[in-house]
């Protein structure tokens, strides 16, 4: 049977990237405390620095 895919809401994936962004955890462990893959919260950090630039 498939596993169902997740679906993250946006103030999860600017609360995680935010904390990326912060540098006090290496993205292994951010990775691990919230359970995900460190390639998902490089992207959604890359996002969120895109989005903020071009909302100044």
């Amino acid at each position: 049977m498939r596993k169902k895919r997740r679906n993250f809401s946006s103030k999860f994936k600017a609360k995680v990237a935010l904390e990326a962004l912060k540098d006090q955890l290496t993205l292994a462990e951010l990775a691990t405390k919230y359970e995900l893959h460190a390639n998902q919260i490089s992207a959604w950090k890359k996002e969120l620095l895109a989005n903020s630039f071009l909302s100044l």
